[in-house]
């Protein structure tokens, strides 16, 4: 069998056969798969029209695209299955409770609340808590992710409860999500003189496309207006059907701000536990779980809320999250108090990790640092991979040029107080649609406050700075006003949202459209040796106006395109203009093809308003 060629490059015989890649993979790496050399790959990949160097990181499609021509299946493994590879690398299976049957151990559920924004989700956290958060909160939106563990007593046995506090605002969509996908149990919080609103179909999807049995809360039934029939009638439209109505949904009112009827929740969320989800975990085993948030405190470091979800978390282990690894240096619980061990479903926040991992990253436990630094380390360099394939542009050949030309961008920093505010804040302003012409980069994001480091970056990317719940650090402030580096702040995440789509609308180029101004029929035609081809016209509609831009047509077809009126006559006297039902002598530039019976019509480009 012949080597294929393209473009008079040999290439290495294919097969047929699979190859597996990451994504972000550069050819240096496709070229070790199949035993290549790079060059010969970018070869190829310029003559089917793509500019790519042998160490750049590509895209999926540029990957399949090489692969369909060398006869080779090109496979780009998912982020979970590379995570998984990797793990197995170093022999720990993530996901699975190691032991057997008896090893398992009952654990308490952990519990999402959910609902639309104001419908009372941390009131009734504080109220089952006996906590004061929600005054705290910038316009009474909960910008966090926190997690809290109650008591309460279910037919005379004390049983645990963990309670996921997840934000409202829609802005926060992403990380209600992975609350839902964190927990056992949803509770959806409706206000009961509001009803369903669109935000409560939101978590409801959540709750249910991470199958998670639902609870419903109908609170403010304290309230004048309050109609909780209405609330249960509502809901049956999204497969909610109530207990008494003959579904298998639990509906319970409360009030959160009264305390009424608070046990009976914690009641029904236990009895639905039981009745619905094998609820056991082998505590015996070294401990995995997920982060619910992370920030970066200025006295105690990089702190990470972490929710165990098998095996018990002591003092003193080595732990990896995401691209951050460390040793729990300390634990503390809800109420700051020291802990030694958590055990499953128990959150608590870890002190100890070298850098801030990121909200809902997995989280285990690994036998020494030196196993977590490399598995943090390669999950670093295959995000910092993929990143970059997403974030370069294919350039073809053909469209070189436009490429090359300067598009309008705009570059933001983002530092927020906790990694899943950053997150959340990122996805929401790469989610403005302002149309192709002007670009959102997001060139650099991270927890704590505004450094010296970050007004650096600004200045060489030329970018503008958001902190969200954070201040500037140090001389970060006097740095920024020399270098003019327009820092912003933010404690409420709709205005950072509004204020950046406002300056994305103020880059676009302007837009025009054309507007008639006036149509003149052509009666006489004159040559002149001083002037050229004069045109004897009757203003028929609208006026006509001297250096406007005009067309002709002849017989309702246009024959010439963007023509300038250069000059403009009543009898022997220059006018700026002529209106409709006045005679005139005009001229069309150097343009002499004018007949009479021609039509001149006169235009001009006015600028459109943005909506």
């Amino acid at each position: 069998m012949q080597a294929p060629s393209v473009g008079g490059v040999r290439l290495p015989k294919g097969s047929g056969e699979t190859i597996r890649l990451p994504r972000g993979a550069s050819l240096t790496d496709f070229a070790e798969k199949i035993d290549a050399n790079p060059a010969s790959l970018v070869q190829v990949l310029f003559h089917l029209g793509e500019m790519v160097t042998a160490t750049q990181s590509v895209s999926d499609e540029i990957l399949e695209l090489l692969g369909s021509e060398m006869n080779y299946t090109v496979q780009v493994v998912s982020p979970e299955e590379e995570d998984r590879e990797l793990l197995e690398s170093f022999d720990i299976t993530y996901g699975e409770d190691a032991g057997d049957e008896e090893d398992l151990q009952i654990r308490p559920p952990v519990v999402t609340v959910m609902g639309h924004v104001d419908h009372g989700k941390t009131r009734l956290l504080d109220t089952i808590r006996k906590t004061r958060v929600r005054e705290s909160e910038a316009g009474g939106i909960t910008q966090h992710i926190g997690a809290y563990q109650v008591e309460t007593e279910l037919e005379g046995n004390k049983r645990l409860i963990t309670f996921i506090d997840t934000p409202g605002h829609e802005a926060f969509t992403a990380m209600r999500a992975r609350g839902a996908n964190s927990t056992d149990i949803a509770v959806i919080v409706v206000a009961a003189d509001d009803g369903v609103m669109p935000q409560t179909v939101e978590a409801i999807n959540h709750a249910q496309a991470a199958k998670a049995p639902i609870v419903v809360a109908v609170n403010k039934i304290d309230k004048e207006g309050a109609n909780p029939q209405k609330i249960r009638q509502q809901l049956t439209e999204y497969g909610l059907v109530a207990e008494e109505y003959g579904g298998d949904t639990m509906f319970v009112d409360i009030s959160a701000r009264e305390n009424i009827n608070i046990e009976g929740l914690l009641e029904a969320i236990l009895l639905t536990a039981d009745a619905t989800l094998d609820l056991r975990a082998n505590p015996d085993m070294e401990a995995q779980g997920v982060a619910i948030e992370a920030h970066l405190d200025r006295g105690r470091g990089p702190v990470a809320t972490v929710l165990v979800q098998r095996g018990t978390l002591r003092v003193g282990d080595s732990v990896v999250a995401g691209d951050a690894y460390g040793r729990v240096r300390r634990m503390v619980d809800e109420y700051n108090q020291d802990v030694t061990e958590a055990l499953p479903s128990r959150p608590v926040q870890v002190i100890g990790f070298t850098s801030v991992p990121g909200a809902g990253d997995t989280f285990l436990v690994v036998d020494e640092d030196r196993v977590a630094r490399q598995i943090a380390e390669r999950r670093s360099a295959r995000t910092r991979n993929a990143l970059n394939a997403s974030r370069r542009k294919r350039v073809s050949l053909e469209d070189l040029d436009s490429a090359l030309k300067e598009t309008s961008s705009l570059n933001l920093i983002i530092k927020g107080d906790n990694s899943g505010t950053v997150e959340a804040l990122e996805a929401s302003l790469m989610q403005l649609d302002v149309g192709d012409e002007v670009e959102l980069n997001v060139v650099h994001r991270g927890v704590g406050g505004v450094t010296e480091s970050d007004i650096d970056l600004a200045t060489a990317s030329d970018a503008i700075v958001l902190g969200f719940n954070v201040r500037a650090q140090g001389k970060a402030t006097e740095r920024a006003n020399r270098e003019g580096v327009d820092v912003r702040y933010y404690t409420v995440i709709y205005q950072a949202i509004e204020e950046i789509e406002q300056a994305l609308k103020g880059m676009l180029k302007p837009e025009y459209e054309e507007v008639e101004l006036g149509k003149a029929e052509v009666r006489e035609v004159f040559k002149s040796s001083k002037i050229g081809t004069i045109a004897g016209c009757l203003v028929t509609s609208g006026e006509i106006r001297r250096n406007a831009r005009a067309r002709l047509l002849r017989d309702d077809v246009v024959v010439a395109e963007n023509l300038p009126v250069s000059s403009l006559r009543r009898f022997k006297d220059d006018v700026v203009e002529v209106r409709d039902g006045y005679e005139c002598g005009l001229t069309l530039g150097s343009y002499s093809d004018i007949k009479v019976g021609d039509v001149v019509e006169t235009y001009e480009q006015r600028e459109k308003p943005r909506v």
